[in-house]
């Protein structure tokens, strides 16, 4: 498995990919059709206008189970650390899109143009990280993402995952393309995976994390993680408290964005 310091050069080549357009015109538009490929020219239809629209019932019932202070991995246009910054909880949405964390400022709510393999504010006092909208598979690689995640979230603290409907395990280097057309052009390709929740459950046991629900609503899939215990993992430095509703506009990597 790669080393902290070996993850921000990985994460760069993804930034770009996300960064560029078309997903960066896609989320200032609030449409698609946006789609990852495989080299098989399998397609994944991404869910733009759903992501540009507002919470629906099912984010809704997702919010009411965080607790404390949320972490949005991924946080894209914003809906989720918007709706919750709107009911006075603490939360910062993290992206790799300056797109997304554009619209996520336009909407109220707090974030970094960031990657999860980058250094965070308040790293290991998130009581609540939330990996929705196909976020697992972030790096294509998900044991490395929730190892990552157990350094983030707080000792018991609480991840909730979006898992794929199907029973599915899969790694692939995949494009992002607009339209469903294969000749169309694809940047670089980039490493992306795709778990249902029985694979989510065995990666995440073998690195110490605690299965504690698991749901479907709206056709979609989720499941709940307790981290590691703080007797099962290293003692974790002093750190000052976590963001409140006062964004920094350029924090330091290793800092919490300041308290009000």
């Amino acid at each position: 498995m790669s080393t902290r310091h070996d993850r921000p050069s990985r994460a760069a080549s993804r930034s770009a990919t996300w960064s560029a357009e078309p997903y960066a015109d896609a989320l200032r538009t609030g449409r698609g059709p946006l789609f990852l490929r495989r080299r098989d020219g399998w397609l994944l239809p991404l869910d733009v206008e759903r992501w540009c629209a507002g919470p629906d019932a099912v984010d809704l019932a997702v919010l009411e189970r965080c607790e404390g202070a949320v972490l949005d991995v991924g946080c894209g246009p914003g809906r989720l650390v918007g709706a919750l910054a709107a009911r006075g909880r603490r939360a910062l949405g993290i992206d790799v899109s300056d797109a997304a964390v554009a619209r996520t400022a336009a909407l109220g709510g707090h974030a970094l143009c960031r990657s999860v393999f980058e250094a965070l504010p308040g790293e290991g006092r998130w009581d609540t990280a939330l990996l929705l909208d196909g976020n697992l598979g972030i790096g294509g690689d998900p044991r490395a993402l929730l190892d990552r995640l157990s350094e983030v979230v707080a000792p018991e603290g609480l991840l909730i995952a979006e898992t794929a409907p199907v029973d599915v395990d899969e790694r692939a280097d995949v494009h992002l393309v607009r339209g469903a057309d294969p000749r169309a052009d694809a940047g670089s390709a980039f490493p992306w995976a795709r778990l249902g929740t029985p694979a989510l459950l065995r990666h995440a046991r073998a690195l110490g994390w605690g299965a504690a629900d698991q749901w479907s609503a709206g056709g979609r899939c989720f499941a709940a993680l307790r981290n590691r215990s703080a007797s099962s993992r290293p003692e974790a430095p002093n750190r000052t408290a976590v963001m409140s509703s006062q964004r920094a506009a350029n924090p330091s990597p290793g800092s919490p964005v300041p308290a009000s």
